[in-house]
């Protein structure tokens, strides 16, 4: 069974098939936020401190740190601005995190000080940066994301995604990483414009589960970009890419609805045993404004917690940035 463990200072988490659906928190990127990266600028974390406790208490497994504040000249901004964000975020939740960039030297310099075992996001099929990033991966005994896209861009084709999907996993091995630790992103497109993109990611899931083995991730809200009501879209898309396959998303666990959704279907996946998360979380239930539930407690449904408490590339890069919601 194909497993990968992320880590903070004290607590594990395995993302894989049997778990519960890992919800990686989207909000700490200043990618689309114009205030939150003029704030980390001019070295204010107030909002930063905010997304951190607001998404780790609604139920967030992990969270994505990303301090992609400009794109004139981020070699020389994002690593001290993205290791400043990773310690005072460290000092106030204990979850393990995905470091977010495609600035190389500021995931290095994030490594150095991340805490236990942080999911690094991300590395494409472009050559330069399998060379760039894989080595970091190597050394630092840590799991990637893997883009379905290289040098000719992101393809329309789901086949093409797969192979570069199979490069990148292939290319890790090379360096002696093993599948488990590369979690494939399959590059989830806007169903406002591609109208068979939602059965074209439900069939490479599938593929990507059982011929490469690998876990998976997406930008959740991509699916929903250019739609009216997107949670409405967001939060039916959830069990449906649990069903084909996903085990993990980036995406906003303050959402209630999104949320319920992401739940509701580890209940009926069987990665909620005897429906425990959901009872806790829900055994006060009362009707929230909009009709969703309001959770009794900051239960997080978390993969691995029963076993595991042990004492890219910017999200603005990739094809999704664009679907924000």
């Amino acid at each position: 069974m194909t497993r990968t463990i992320v880590a903070s200072a004290t607590k594990e988490i395995i993302i894989g098939f049997d778990q519960p659906f890992c919800v990686i928190g989207e909000r700490i990127n200043p990618t689309g936020r114009k205030k939150l990266a003029a704030e980390m600028m001019a070295g204010n974390f107030d909002t930063v401190r905010k997304d951190a406790l607001e998404q780790a208490a609604a139920g967030a497994t992990m969270l994505d740190i990303n301090a992609g504040v400009t794109t004139v000249d981020p070699n020389a901004t994002e690593p001290g601005l993205l290791v400043q964000t990773i310690e005072i975020v460290q000092e106030l939740v204990d979850l393990p995190l995905a470091i977010d960039s495609s600035v190389t030297g500021a995931i290095e310099a994030a490594l150095r000080v991340a805490k236990g075992r942080p999911l690094v996001n991300s590395v494409t099929g472009e050559e330069e940066k399998l060379e760039a990033i894989l080595p970091l991966i190597k050394k630092y005994n840590v799991p990637v994301v893997a883009i379905s896209n290289d040098e000719t861009g992101i393809s329309m084709d789901p086949d093409v995604r797969f192979a570069v999907a199979k490069k990148i996993v292939e290319r890790a091995a090379d360096y002696g990483i093993p599948a488990h630790d590369v979690v494939v992103d399959p590059l989830v497109m806007p169903i406002g414009a591609l109208g068979d993109a939602g059965r074209q990611v439900f069939a490479l899931l599938r593929r990507l589960r059982e011929e490469l083995k690998v876990n998976t991730t997406c930008g959740l809200s991509n699916i929903s970009f250019g739609l009216p009501h997107r949670h409405g879209i967001n939060s039916a898309f959830i069990p449906m890419v649990i069903g084909a396959g996903m085990t993990s998303a980036i995406m906003n666990p303050c959402r209630p609805q999104e949320m319920e959704a992401v739940r509701g279907a580890n209940v009926l996946n069987g990665t909620d045993e005897n429906c425990t998360t959901w009872i806790k979380t829900y055994k006060d239930y009362k009707p929230a404004e909009g009709g969703h539930a309001a959770p009794a407690s900051a239960a997080v449904s978390a993969p691995g917690d029963a076993a595991a408490s042990n004492g890219g590339r910017r999200r603005g890069g990739r094809e999704a940035r664009m679907a924000r919601g």
